[in-house]
């Protein structure tokens, strides 16, 4: 199974450094999510970050960053959403509905189906779908390698994400909680995390 991180969405004092010691231990694809946040800041934590991990970053916003620093690849937001024109390059995409997931696959190297347990961020988002639809879905080969698990993932739930032949989890909330980016800077614990959750897929 893959690992992808998601960023916190606002930025932080120590977040290059610790993008930076994640990187260090082996992370490959972070995706750069900063819901509407100024393009100057992604710039400025870009030029934090030393060059040669630009190629595991995705951003989800401000799409011009993918070719000005050579970065992995861009990330639409929903199912329906189209690349800027003339764009070629990795395109991923979220996916929130199992009936709409065959679609998106056809047009992403990558889709992150949404909401598979409660999430463990934003206490008002649920679980959307049943064990049993998951089950359904992987059976008929919707869940496949190009799916990865997005919402409520730990080192719980990415065992069942497994069995539900997931290709990968995006790791959140249960790395960044560990955290306090208001008042902390020591983030040993929080890198000792990643090093198991890395573990935990394989």
């Amino acid at each position: 199974m893959k690992l992808i991180l998601m960023t916190q969405p606002t930025f932080f004092v120590e977040e290059d450094k610790i993008l930076t010691s994640l990187f260090d231990e082996g992370l490959e694809n972070l995706h750069l999510y900063k819901p509407g946040s100024e393009p100057m800041y992604s710039e400025r934590l870009l030029t934090l970050l030393s060059d040669e991990y630009y190629k595991y970053i995705t951003v989800h916003t401000n799409f011009y960053l993918k070719d000005e620093y050579k970065l992995r690849g861009i990330h639409l937001d929903n199912e329906t959403a189209q690349p800027p024109k003339g764009y070629k390059g990795s395109v991923s995409r979220t996916c929130t509905h199992l009936d709409m997931l065959k679609e998106a696959k056809r047009h992403a190297d990558y889709v992150l189906l949404k909401y598979i347990f409660d999430s463990q961020t934003e206490a008002d988002q649920k679980a959307s779908f049943t064990k049993e639809e998951l089950q359904e879905a992987s059976r008929h080969g919707l869940i496949d390698r190009h799916v990865y698990a997005l919402g409520g993932m730990n080192m719980d739930t990415i065992k069942m994400a497994r069995d539900l032949n997931f290709g990968g989890v995006v790791i959140s909330g249960d790395l960044w909680n560990r955290f306090d980016i208001h008042q902390e800077q020591d983030y040993k614990a929080l890198i000792d995390h990643f090093v198991k959750l890395q573990k935990a897929v394989g």
